[in-house]
C-alpha cells in the first residue's frame, strides 16, 4: 500500500547527518550510557545481567506502573507499551481507522498524523493553526470541520515545531466537540512536561475525557531517543485493543530498554530539571539572535525543544534551506516539509556552543539574500 514521502525523515535522513551545525533536532542533548547511570545515581553493572531474551512481552509491571505516575487515576492497565511515540501513534491509527472513516488533523505536526489515516483510505481534513492566533486553534473552524461522520481528531500539545501550548481550557474547548460528535482524540504529547515556566504543566488529553488518547516517548523529556520507548495512555478497554493489534508488529520491546525507561522515569524530576535549564539556555540564545534579525520573525515557543521562525524573503522553504545548508552548513528543517511556507523548524536545545556558532553563520548567510 503507497503512502506519501515522510517529508520531515526524508529532508533529516540525508542532510543531518553531514551537517556542520544541525539545528533540526528535536532532542534534548541526549545521556550517554554512563552520564545517565551517574545521573541517576544508579549501578551501571546492573544493566551487565540483563538477560537477552524478549523480556516482558506488553513491558514489565514496574514500566507501566511508573508511565501510569504520569497521568491522573491510571494504573497499569491503561498502558500499552510501544515502539517510540512513532509506534504509539501508528498503532492507535491502524487499530481505530478504517476505509472512509473522517479524520481531522490539526497542523503543522508530525505528518503520521494525516498521511497514515490518508493512506488507510479515510477521509482526512486539515485544520490549519495560524500565526496571526499565536498557533493556538480557531475553534470556529475545528467546530464547522467535526462532523457526526468524525472518527477521530488528531493533534500534538505542546505542538511541533510552533511551541504552542493549548490550555487546558481549550483542550476542554476541543472535548466538547469531539463529545457532542462522539469522535475519538488522539493528543501526541511527547514534549509534555517541557513547559517553559517551571511551575506549570500540561493537562493530558488521557486525564480529561473519556475518548482522549494520549501518546509520549522517553525520547524528548528524558533524553533518551535511543532506547525507543514510547507510550499508549487510555481507557482499558481501548488498551486491549491496542495491545491486539500490537501483537502483529511489536512483540516485544527490549528488555534493556524497558530497564533503563524504568530508572528514568523513577527520577522524573531531577532529569526533567537538567532539561528544562537546557531548554532555557538555548531559547534565551535564540530569541536574542532572533531580535537583532530583521529578516526574522518569531512567535515565541512556551514549551518544547522547536521554534518555528519566519522570513521574510518569497522563496520556498525548501530552497531557503538549502541554499543556507550549501553555502554554511547550518540544517534547519523547511516549513513546507510540515506543510506550513515561509517558515523553518529551529532545534535549540542540542549542543549550545555548535548551536551560537551556527547562529552566527546563519546572520552572515542572512545579509547576502
Amino acid at each position: 500500500m503507497q503512502i506519501d514521502k515522510f517529508k520531515i525523515e526524508e529532508w533529516m535522513n540525508k542532510y543531518e547527518c553531514h551537517a556542520k551545525y544541525d539545528m533540526t533536532t528535536t532532542c534534548i542533548k541526549s545521556f550517554s550510557l554512563k552520564e545517565f547511570f551517574e545521573f541517576t545515581n544508579s549501578n551501571i553493572d546492573s544493566i551487565l545481567n540483563k538477560s537477552l531474551d524478549y523480556g516482558d512481552i506488553t513491558g514489565s509491571s514496574r514500566l507501566k506502573t511508573n508511565a501510569a505516575k504520569l497521568y491522573k487515576n491510571k494504573n497499569e492497565n491503561n498502558i500499552s507499551i510501544t515502539l517510540g511515540a512513532i509506534g504509539a501513534n501508528s498503532l492507535v491509527f491502524t487499530t481505530l481507522l478504517e476505509k472512509n472513516d473522517e479524520v481531522v488533523s490539526i497542523i503543522p505536526t508530525y505528518q503520521q498524523h494525516y498521511s497514515i489515516p490518508k493512506q488507510l483510505g479515510c477521509n482526512v481534513k486539515i485544520i490549519k493553526l495560524k500565526p496571526e492566533l499565536k498557533w493556538h486553534i480557531d475553534f470556529e473552524e475545528l467546530d464547522k470541520n467535526v462532523t457526526s461522520r468524525t472518527k477521530l481528531i488528531t493533534l500534538n500539545n505542546p505542538n511541533n515545531p510552533t511551541g504552542a501550548i493549548l490550555s487546558e481550557q481549550e483542550l476542554l474547548n476541543i472535548v466538547e466537540i469531539a463529545r457532542k460528535n462522539d469522535a475519538y482524540i488522539l493528543c501526541d504529547e511527547v514534549y509534555r512536561f517541557l513547559n517553559h515556566d517551571k511551575d506549570s504543566c500540561i493537562v493530558s488529553i488521557a486525564d480529561i475525557y473519556e475518548k482522549g488518547i494520549s501518546t509520549f516517548s522517553m525520547s524528548k523529556t528524558f533524553s533518551l531517543a535511543g532506547i525507543r520507548i514510547g507510550f499508549i495512555v487510555a481507557e482499558q478497554n481501548l488498551i486491549q485493543e491496542f495491545n491486539h493489534q500490537r501483537q502483529y508488529n511489536t512483540i516485544s520491546i527490549s528488555a534493556i530498554d524497558d530497564y533503563i525507561a524504568c530508572i528514568a522515569l523513577e527520577n522524573k524530576e531531577k532529569i526533567i530539571s537538567r532539561n528544562t535549564d537546557i531548554i532555557l539556555k538555548g531559547k534565551e540564545i535564540l530569541t536574542e539572535w532572533v531580535k537583532g534579525e530583521s529578516k526574522i520573525d518569531l512567535i515565541e515557543p512556551e514549551a518544547g525543544t522547536t521554534a518555528f521562525v519566519s522570513y521574510k524573503k518569497n522563496i520556498n522553504s525548501y530552497r531557503f534551506c538549502l541554499d543556507l545548508y550549501k553555502k554554511t552548513g547550518v540544517l534547519l528543517l523547511p516549513g513546507d516539509a510540515m506543510e506550513i511556507p515561509n517558515h523553518c523548524r529551529v532545534g535549540y536545545c542540542g549542543n549550545i556552543d555548535v548551536f551560537k556558532e551556527g547562529l552566527n553563520e546563519f546572520s552572515k548567510w542572512l545579509i547576502t539574500i
